[in-house]
């Protein structure tokens, strides 16, 4: 045991740094799940590798403490919304780091169509725009439990909060004004040219 009062690594580094394959599926996996960098993704990938080896060890003890253990791991992972209520150790150890990642908070916000892009969701949540069942989360990388999926929503105080005007753009009317008042700029800025033209001719 570390020192409590010291942080601790949450994640561990790959054995192989320059494996190409893996480094090609962990480039995809930031790009789609908008993750600020790999450390983000290690985190997930440990929590993915505790849950597995929790599973394997279930496996080598007595039967009675296997039943109780599975129960217990297979209950939180169901509220995770990770398997379902029938699920077995195996369906645990068949669980990828992806699908740790669909339950991020900031895939969930994307996903519920509160923003334009799974970085602007990223956004929403580090600036305390989004609540989660009434509590303001500021953490990305928030597992949000199968009961809290359908609470998630822009804070009470987010100005985002009834707006879908800010989020998504500027209204119609707004989209026809600018579109008028650039017409009429482009038109000056020809005329302007062939002023010039006559003033070097002459």
């Amino acid at each position: 045991m570390g020192d409590p009062r010291k942080l601790q690594k949450t994640y561990k580094r790959p054995y192989r740094p320059w494996e190409k394959d893996r480094i090609e599926t962990e480039l995809v996996l930031l790009g789609d799940y908008g993750l600020r960098n790999k450390k983000e993704l290690w985190k997930h990938a440990n929590q993915l590798r505790r849950f597995r080896q929790i599973a394997r060890e279930l496996k080598t003890v007595p039967e009675e403490i296997r039943i109780i253990g599975s129960e217990e791991l297979i209950g939180r992972l169901n509220r995770l919304g990770l398997v379902t209520e029938d699920a077995t150790t195996d369906d645990i150890l068949s669980l990828t780091v992806r699908d740790i990642l669909e339950r991020r908070l900031q895939t969930l916000v994307h996903k519920r169509g509160l923003s334009r892009s799974i970085y602007q969701a990223r956004q929403f949540v580090v600036h305390k725009h989004i609540s989660v069942d009434g509590k303001t989360i500021a953490s990305p990388s928030y597992l949000v439990k199968k009961a809290e999926e359908e609470n998630i929503n822009f804070d009470d105080f987010s100005p985002y909060n009834g707006n879908p005007e800010k989020v998504f753009g500027i209204s119609k009317e707004a989209e026809k004004k600018k579109k008028k008042k650039g017409g009429r700029k482009r038109k000056t800025k020809k005329k302007s040219k062939k002023s010039k033209k006559k003033s070097k001719k002459g």
